[in-house]
């Protein structure tokens, strides 16, 4: 079209108030229609860590004394837990629920309820503290225990201690292993698509007090070991005036579900034991199934964050791969170009080394898993948010700078949030790592 014709297009629409009005109407629609249907920016406004108080600590002398004194595992197993503890790069300050300080342990329904309240309510506490937000504007409820989960649930326990409204959307959780943080995220930034300018809290914890094993069965011992008290609690906001006080945004979620395969369905797996006694077994095959799930899971997240370079070197060794030399290696595509930061769910050192390794990640990238798990344990899926508070703690979060959390668990799943920072992030009040933090990095043995 030229000058011409819009001059003539004009004196038109000018004489025909029809077309005027169609037109309008066609483009306020559209308008509409993009407005309401565009998908609502999630942003991630504080989170708070549980720390356990210090009459809980169990050192690794003291763990296997009790263990010895409670007469229930033979020398056999004893000695078995003894190595995998040195071996596990837990070190001596992480925490045991108070019913297994005592000699026998004393564990009870009550017991484990008193456990989830204290890591769930000192998590919650401390987030609502630090950003002054009225319990009752929480519009959305998201809780997740794999091991533990009674009548009423935990969701109910969190709204009636804080008296939420009646009309919150609640949802618990259960079964669904050390990644269920990550699905539980999920599921608040879908509940966040739906319900406008509204708050939504995700508590992420486990419960050892019912659940620790006392048997003999090799495989099942390994959670005593590496298990600890932790919890989390995260506050989100589909507010776009939230926007300048949040900490994150969260950018994707990748989630990965292996639970087809019959291996991967068992390699974490809650049974008895010859003698009857109830635990977690895990298999010889999972870390080979953890990083089967890893690299479907990167498959579909690599696309989505990594520079063009990488994903077209990617594609090309597919290609000749699958055409010339099958016996060719896959190239791994470098996620260091991607993220800033790694959370690697502090599942345990094996997890961590296969982690580094298969992403060839450096020592530094690693520190905030290996320095969780030494101080914290294995806190299930609340690790990833110790891991991110470390990463504060040294003040290493630059505006920009992007996350990614990886976690694992039964299933066999594996699961990715990526987070982006609004700002350069300083540590909260009252983080896990406020005392303690100019003792980290300490050095491991190897």
């Amino acid at each position: 079209m030229n000058i011409k014709d819009l001059r003539q297009l004009w004196i038109h629409l000018q004489y025909n108030l029809v077309t005027v009005i169609t037109c309008s109407a066609f483009l306020v629609f559209g308008f509409t229609v993009f407005i309401m249907t565009r998908p609502r920016p999630v942003y991630l406004i504080d989170y708070s860590c549980y720390r356990a108080p210090d009459h809980l600590k169990a050192p690794l002398n003291q763990f296997m004394e009790h263990s010895r004194l409670t007469g229930d595992f033979d020398d056999t197993s004893l000695e078995f837990q003894r190595k995998i503890l040195e071996r596990s790069g837990l070190g001596e300050e992480t925490y045991v629920p108070e019913a297994m300080h005592y000699i026998p342990p004393r564990p009870s329904m009550a017991a484990a309820r008193e456990e989830a309240e204290q890591v769930m309510f000192g998590a919650l506490d401390n987030l609502f503290t630090n950003t002054q937000v009225n319990p009752k504007s929480i519009g959305i409820l998201v809780v997740n225990c794999s091991l533990f989960n009674p009548t009423p649930s935990l969701s109910s326990m969190i709204v009636n201690k804080y008296r939420l409204r009646g009309n919150i959307r609640s949802f618990n959780l259960g079964g669904m292993g050390c990644s269920a943080g990550v699905i539980a995220i999920d599921l608040a930034k879908d509940m966040l698509q739906v319900h406008r300018n509204t708050y939504a809290v995700v508590v992420s914890t486990e419960n050892i007090t019912q659940n620790w094993y006392f048997g003999n069965k090799k495989s099942m011992l390994i959670p005593n070991c590496l298990f600890r008290v932790g919890g989390s609690a995260v506050l989100l906001s589909n507010e776009s005036g939230d926007k300048r006080k949040g900490k994150y945004k969260l950018v994707h979620v990748v989630r990965t579900h292996r639970g087809a395969d019959d291996k991967a369905f068992r390699c974490v797996y809650q049974e008895q034991d010859d003698a009857g006694k109830t635990g977690v077994s895990l298999s010889k095959d999972l870390m080979a199934i953890a990083g089967g799930a890893l690299k479907t899971n990167i498959t579909t997240l690599g696309p989505l964050v990594l520079p063009i370079s990488e994903q077209l070197l990617f594609f090309a060794t597919l290609v000749v791969k699958k055409l010339l030399n099958k016996k060719m290696m896959p190239y791994i595509p470098d996620f260091k170009l991607a993220f800033d930061h790694f959370c690697i769910h502090a599942g345990g050192r094996a997890v961590i080394d296969e982690l580094e390794k298969n992403l060839q990640l450096l020592p530094v990238h690693v520190e905030a898993s290996r320095m969780t798990l030494h101080r914290f344990g294995n806190t299930s899926s609340s690790s990833i948010w110790y891991e991110l508070a470390y990463i504060e703690a040294k003040q290493r979060m630059q505006k920009g700078n992007r996350v990614w959390q990886i976690a694992f668990g039964s299933g066999f799943k594996c699961n990715s949030a990526v987070w982006e920072a609004l700002r350069d992030v300083k540590p909260s009040c009252n983080s896990p790592w406020e005392d303690c933090i100019d003792m980290y990095p300490v050095k491991l043995v190897a």
